[in-house]
């Protein structure tokens, strides 16, 4: 449910929805805009009178059903774009960031090199694993806190703010100490612990949507985030598993289009595990923006034949610099800017 206010109500009418709300056992999240507040109502059962008690309180204007089963993350909450704040860059409402870097940290020397070589492209953003969550047990898994303390120097070195994968709700702590965003990946964004560990965080939060997820399944895990008191949440398409075998997944823009008509979040693309082929990449890139992504997340490699994990979707430093004019004439193209 949605109670809206009327322009220029004061804050003890505001409370006193609030109160009304937790005798209910309901919870109240404000969305103050430029003219009223709206306060968007959730809980396990919201009694069906509620609607008649709210409308006699003084400056409450309308109450409305939200008829999505995500709350906070829908449109019909707020209507105006969410902005996360990471650092000082703007992910969402026409901006468009580039996020790039390894798969995973594997050493001082390549995290390094492709640091200094992403951000001279013009790279908003770092990402690096330094935990893996991998298909094999025998795979590389990544450094741990190491690979944390290498991507905080790298960020030391270059001011890019750092995007690193969180995998259990015991590693949360740790991994805060040195990300900026902390990721959830596909596997799991369904694990529902972790997602409320995170939002609890406050912290930026980029999810992955999972392998054979729907878009509904996607928009109620970043409710789990949302309803923890976190609004900063931004999604990620990342390919989803078909029938089809020619690449590792299939990349889902059409998700990237309805995504953004249902929900106020910012959403991402990633062409790397999108297609899993670095060949195909750019092209991936230039479409995920084309259909309205507010940014792209690419694996990036100094030496991709090399690399301990994902090398065969990782574009080198030297290709990612030739596909960033790219990427700044298609922003451009569409009326967005970086």
């Amino acid at each position: 449910m949605i109670v809206v206010m009327q322009a220029g109500s004061e804050e003890q009418l505001i409370d006193a929805v609030l109160e009304r709300l937790e005798e209910h056992n309901l919870r109240g999240h404000l969305v103050r805009g430029e003219e009223r507040t709206v306060i968007g109502v959730v809980g396990a059962a919201i009694p069906p009178t509620l609607k008649e008690e709210l409308a006699h309180f003084t400056g409450v204007q309308e109450t409305l059903r939200i008829t999505q089963p995500y709350k906070l993350v829908s449109r019909e909450l707020r209507t105006q774009d969410t902005v996360v704040d990471v650092r000082g860059i703007k992910v969402g409402a026409g901006n468009c960031v580039v996020i790039a870097g390894p798969c995973s940290v594997e050493s001082e020397e390549q995290i390094m090199k492709t640091a200094h070589a992403v951000r001279e492209a013009g790279a908003t953003m770092l990402r690096g694993g330094a935990f893996k969550p991998r298909s094999s047990p025998y795979t590389f898994r990544g450094m741990g806190e190491t690979g944390l303390q290498l991507l905080a120097q790298a960020r030391e070195e270059t001011g890019l703010p750092i995007v690193t994968e969180v995998m259990t709700p015991n590693d949360v702590d740790l991994v805060t100490r040195y990300a900026d965003v902390l990721q959830i990946g596909a596997r799991n964004m369904q694990n529902y612990q972790l997602l409320e560990e995170v939002g609890r965080t406050g912290m930026p939060v980029l999810l992955k949507r999972g392998l054979s997820a729907t878009i509904e399944e996607w928009l109620l895990s970043a409710e789990y985030v949302a309803a923890q008191g976190n609004p900063n949440v931004i999604l990620c398409e990342r390919g989803i598993r078909t029938f089809e075998t020619a690449t590792r997944n299939t990349l889902d823009l059409n998700a990237v289009a309805l995504a953004k008509r249902r929900t106020h979040l910012p959403v991402l693309v990633d062409p790397s595990h999108g297609t899993g082929k670095w060949y195909l990449v750019p092209n991936l890139t230039l479409a995920g923006i084309a259909a309205g992504a507010d940014g792209i997340i690419i694996e990036v490699h100094p030496d991709p034949d090399r690399a301990r994990s994902d090398g065969a979707q990782s574009l080198s430093c030297e290709n990612f610099a030739a596909l960033m004019p790219k990427i700044v004439a298609v922003v451009n193209a569409v009326g967005r800017k970086m």
